[in-house]
Formats: C-alpha cells, sequence, structure tokens
C-alpha cells in the first residue's frame, strides 16, 4: 500500500506567522512554548508552518502562556 500523500488544512484557525511573531517576542523557543503548553515541540513546529491546526483550546493556551490576546492569533477571516 503506498504511503498517503501530506497536504496542509484547507483552511487554518489561526495565523502560523503570528504564532511565530508572538514566541519569538516573549523570547521563547518552540521547545519552551511546546512545554507550557502541554503539546510536543513538533506540533508547535506544524502549527507555526501552517502544516496543521491549532485547535481553539490550544490557541487558547498559547495565547495566555505568549501574553496575547488570542484574536491576534487567529485567522482573519474574509468577509
Amino acid at each position: 500500500m503506498a504511503p498517503r500523500a501530506r497536504s496542509r488544512p484547507r483552511r487554518l484557525h489561526h495565523e502560523p506567522e503570528a504564532v511565530t511573531w508572538a514566541r519569538e517576542k516573549a523570547g521563547l523557543t518552540k521547545r519552551a512554548l511546546a512545554q507550557a503548553v502541554g503539546v510536543s515541540e513538533q506540533l508547535v513546529g506544524e502549527i507555526e508552518s501552517g502544516w496543521r491546526n491549532a485547535t481553539p483550546a490550544n490557541l487558547a493556551r498559547i495565547a495566555q502562556t505568549l501574553n496575547c490576546p488570542v484574536v491576534f492569533l487567529e485567522r482573519k477571516r474574509d468577509r
């Protein structure tokens, strides 16, 4: 059986660049953010690169850890 091709989610619930910017502004590594939030370092990397969606719960914990409003990290919706 051939391995399944990996694809990015069609719609992200967060802005990957905003998560990276806020993490760097807070002076945290991906590993430190992952430990504080309670997820894997790999998941943080995938969230920041846009390969995985951040769940609402994880996004809220990330925002709390980075001391920023969750709305800053959320994807802006097109009208």
